[in-house]
């Protein structure tokens, strides 16, 4: 069998687990952001000191970075992992013209982009404006991601009126402010991901009572939002706000139990879930605005 003819049947095989591929990166996507968040949470943003290499001399963690060591090397060794999931949906995706290539092709260049934005954050010293950075690029992909599933999987539906379109739009917009200022929280906050790098500067309290502010200001959008699709009887639009209102209002209550424990770093970890998730919402009552 030629090496043509092996390379067409592998495509053939990918491009029947195209929907189960395109799910993957999804998931892997939201999974980087938590393990991403294990590495902070732990300690370990330097458990490899240095970028590309762990260590000057290796690839490599050694035996002498203990634990942390492991757990930035194993968080590293993730991109590979999303990778070969990106890598795989493309070649799945290549024969179709169109969007979902287009995008495949996003998050599969995505992906090594990500890995540089984190070598940038290991070499400044887990600078937190640079690990927001990181944070927010892996939630963009995340709403890629879910574009890519709503082209191949989503209702079909007609273009959402002009006020359900507006109404999601700002909800999207200001959804992305409160994720940013989570990342200024964070940033403010205990949980640097090494006990010897800086910190914003900025009065945790305040910032996240501003960061309390902005979530209402979405769940309020967001509820208008449904509201008004209801009304118009946008019925995907209304079911993907009802579930991102729900998915806020679980975040809400996470993040006060969170501030008035003294931010345990199993609650901060479901927060970072929460967070991804939160993004994918956004990104699904947006594509829902469209015509399918």
């Amino acid at each position: 069998m030629s090496t043509a003819t092996r390379l067409t049947d592998l495509q053939r095989a990918l491009e029947a687990r195209l929907v189960p591929l395109a799910w993957a990166n999804l998931v892997a996507n939201i999974g980087i952001v938590v393990t991403g968040g294990a590495v902070r949470l732990t300690g370990s943003g330097l458990g490899c000191p240095t970028w590309p290499k762990c260590t000057e001399e290796s690839y490599t963690t050694h035996p002498a970075l203990g634990i942390n060591g492991v757990i930035e090397f194993g968080n590293r060794l993730l991109t590979y992992v999303l990778l070969a999931i990106a890598l795989a949906f493309v070649v799945a995706v290549w024969q179709r013209a169109g969007r979902v290539r287009t995008l495949g092709l996003v998050i599969l260049a995505g992906i090594p982009a990500q890995a540089i934005v984190g070598g940038i954050t290991v070499l400044t010293d887990l600078n937190p404006w640079v690990v927001a950075g990181h944070l927010l690029v892996s939630m963009a992909m995340v709403g890629v991601c879910v574009w890519v599933l709503d082209d191949l999987t989503g209702p079909a539906r007609g273009v959402a009126s002009g006020a359900v379109r507006r109404l999601a739009w700002a909800t999207f917009a200001v959804g992305w402010v409160v994720l940013w200022l989570g990342t200024v929280v964070t940033g403010s906050g205990p949980h640097s991901g090494d006990l010897e790098s800086r910190r914003t500067g900025l009065d945790p309290e305040v910032v996240s009572h501003v960061h309390g502010i902005s979530v209402g200001v979405l769940v309020v959008l967001t509820l208008s939002l449904l509201l008004a699709a209801r009304r118009r009887h946008d019925r995907w639009v209304a079911t993907f706000a009802a579930a991102l209102l729900g998915v806020e209002l679980a975040q809400g209550l996470l993040g006060y139990v969170q501030f008035f424990t003294d931010l345990p770093e199993i609650l901060v970890g479901l927060h970072m879930l929460g967070a991804a998730l939160v993004a994918a919402g956004l990104a699904r009552v947006v594509v829902t605005t469209r015509r399918r």
